[in-house]
């Protein structure tokens, strides 16, 4: 019984203490798409992407109910980072649906321009100001000022927003001269001023420093203030991270959280001797271990990271074990795979100074050591031979050229030019010469050259299924590739790569252009296993060199991949995401079609900045690859 009550009594206290409309709340993922189209058609860079912002603490006035109730505590800020704008994941604010949505479309504009204001690209009359109030002013006057049909839709926000403030009157000091300057810069920016007892109609200029934390939270205004922060602490680390190790990739809830860069600190003291008997005899062995992170799982890591209002990052120091694990890294001569050459310098796009780095990437071409012969599972070669007929199909298939007097098949378009023009001219259709409005089928040589580059990176030997990891499915699909292009008869080449930092990135040869699909190749595809790390951009080069040496007319690029560009020193997050937008760009240049097949569900997050809307695929279900695999050629090549 008493449980019940205090059930009762805090569902009643919370839904009377909730200012918030549920019945008019808007998704995040559901404006996910208009939002990116937005914040990129006014001025956002593609590479920054929209994610969802968490709960931070602020020091706003609350109601009574609230204080009861234990909640109103915290907001989800919308903040501007080095690389990402976060918005609120649900927005329910005001009482009418159409306004949370405007909202929503306010501060994708809002945060595009405030990365204009901060890039030094919008027009602005006065030096951009790093002040909270001042840079949402300055930003909200350019957004207006450059699309003046959003003016009507702002005022009303503003005066709704301003509806649902605290009164500055009932406040007492600091809290109530913050709360004058904010509203104070909101009735500035629609034309208006604050009234209240004591308070003059100063300037914005005027104002006392405001912190977002320090006030009631402003649902019109993106925080920017950790943007340079985090630009500089990421360059930092991209500084010292190399040797650096990396762990595997777990999946994320796409949440964006606040992070401070910080120092790791150990208490020592000066005039204490620890005394460690069983260390006497191997005290050189004796290697740190910080177990309450490397060892022991936190289950609710989630729930503790969204209470905290700033996760404080350090840089962790390079022990014993993580040196020789890194020095174990690559595999001997003995164990290793044949090499064929080595040596082979390539580029690296460096966007933070805006140049191509030359010779900064070494490539070891590897010739895999098959250690016995691949026996093909009779559904695969089942599977194989049924793409092959779907390909060698489109290869029997006639090309129909147009422009004859006569032939088996009537072209539309050109019977209505032809009576268009007999027409217009004004002419009798009997009197005018016969009219070529017929097409015939015409055996046409094909000119098609194919490279298949697949991803052997760690991430492969994660399980796609109960049954099959992801190499096990690329394995699969290289071999139905195989056995398909055979069919098709055009020439093709299989590649494989992987990387261990850019002095050591594999590439293995699973199938040359001038080798024949045989016993041999295929024996090769069936002893890939998974390598080391993804340096995508250094081999979309190679292969772009490789393949810009054929004389085809078409020459297709084709990525086979299941993450993200990523290495043990700074080639990941932004820094590999760019070199290999510029390969690929590269590869486009020297006149080659790259398309990317992925199996990552995040890839829509970023293979569209890579290789455009058009141009990757993503298949849901790894299963699925060998099908979708094989009718991407299929279309690709027609």
């Amino acid at each position: 019984m008493e449980e019940w009550v205090g059930q009762w009594w805090h569902c009643i206290v919370t839904r009377l203490a909730d200012r918030q409309y549920p019945q008019a709340a808007v998704r995040l993922e559901d404006m996910s798409g208009q939002l990116a189209v937005v914040f990129r058609a006014m001025g956002g860079l593609p590479q920054w992407r929209l994610a969802s912002a968490s709960e931070r603490r602020h020091a706003g006035p609350r109601g009574l109910m609230q204080k009861i109730a234990g909640n109103g505590e915290r907001f989800a800020t919308p903040t501007l980072d080095a690389e990402t704008l976060a918005l609120p994941p649900v927005l329910a604010i005001f009482e009418q649906t159409e306004l949370n949505r405007a909202l929503y479309l306010w501060l994708a504009g809002q945060g595009a321009m405030r990365l204009q204001l901060a890039a030094c690209e919008a027009p602005c009359e006065e030096p951009v100001s790093t002040s909270w109030i001042q840079g949402n002013l300055q930003a909200t006057s350019a957004l207006l000022a450059q699309y003046p049909g959003w003016r009507a839709r702002y005022h009303r926000l503003v005066e709704q927003h301003l509806a649902q403030r605290p009164n500055p009157d009932g406040l007492k000091g600091r809290q109530a001269v913050c709360e004058r300057a904010v509203q104070s810069a909101l009735r500035q920016s629609i034309g208006q001023t604050l009234v209240s007892e004591g308070t003059s109609n100063a300037p914005v200029d005027a104002a006392p420093a405001v912190r977002s934390e320090e006030v009631a939270p402003v649902c019109l205004w993106v925080d920017v203030s950790l943007a340079q922060a985090a630009m500089q602490a990421r360059a930092r680390e991209e500084q010292a991270r190399d040797g650096q190790g990396e762990q595997a990739p777990k999946p994320t809830d796409g949440t964006r959280r606040r992070a401070k860069q910080t120092t790791e600190s150990h208490e020592r003291h000066a005039l204490m001797m620890f005394f460690r008997a069983e260390s006497l005899l191997s005290w050189t062995e004796f290697v740190r271990v910080n177990r309450q992170t490397d060892d022991d799982p936190v289950e609710d890591a989630k729930q503790i990271a969204n209470d905290m209002d700033t996760l404080s990052v350090a840089p962790g120091g390079q022990t014993l074990a993580s040196r020789v694990r890194f020095d174990l890294d690559l595999p001997s001569a003995a164990a290793d795979d044949q090499v064929i050459a080595q040596g082979i310098l390539l580029p690296e796009w460096d966007h933070r100074k805006a140049s191509l780095l030359p010779d900064h990437c070494a490539v070891q071409l590897l010739m895999p050591t098959v250690v016995e012969p691949w026996q093909v599972p009779a559904s695969l070669r089942t599977t194989a031979s049924r793409m092959r007929r779907r390909l060698e199909s489109l290869r029997a298939m006639p090309r129909w050229q147009g422009g004859h007097t006569s032939g088996e098949r009537l072209d539309m378009d050109a019977w209505v030019r032809w009576q268009a023009e007999s027409r217009s001219d004004g002419g009798d259709l009997a009197t005018l010469s016969e009219p070529r409005v017929f097409a015939r089928p015409q055996r046409s040589e094909r000119s098609l050259a194919t490279l298949l580059l697949a991803d052997l990176s760690l991430s492969t030997d994660a399980w796609a299924s109960q049954d099959a990891r992801v190499i096990d499915v690329i394995r699969d699909a290289l071999y139905v590739f195989g056995q398909a292009m055979e069919g098709l008869g055009d020439p093709f080449e299989m590649l494989g790569f992987s990387s261990v930092k850019r002095h050591n990135v594999r590439v293995h040869a699973l199938k040359r252009f001038n080798e024949p699909w045989g016993q041999a190749t295929r024996d090769r595809v069936g002893a890939i296993k998974p390598g080391y790390y993804t340096r995508m951009g250094a081999a979309v080069r190679f292969a772009t060199r490789q393949l810009s040496l054929r004389t085809e007319k078409q020459r297709l690029l084709l990525l086979l991949t299941d993450g993200k560009p990523n290495d043990l020193d700074h080639y990941e997050g932004r820094f590999g995401l760019e070199d290999t937008r510029h390969a690929v760009q590269a590869a486009r240049a020297a006149g080659l079609h790259p398309f990317c097949i992925t199996i990552d569900e995040q890839a829509a997050d970023y293979l569209p900045y890579l290789f455009g809307q058009q141009g990757y695929a993503l298949v849901h279900k790894p299963q699925e690859l060998i099908a979708r695999l094989t009718q991407i050629v299929g279309q690709l090549s027609r």
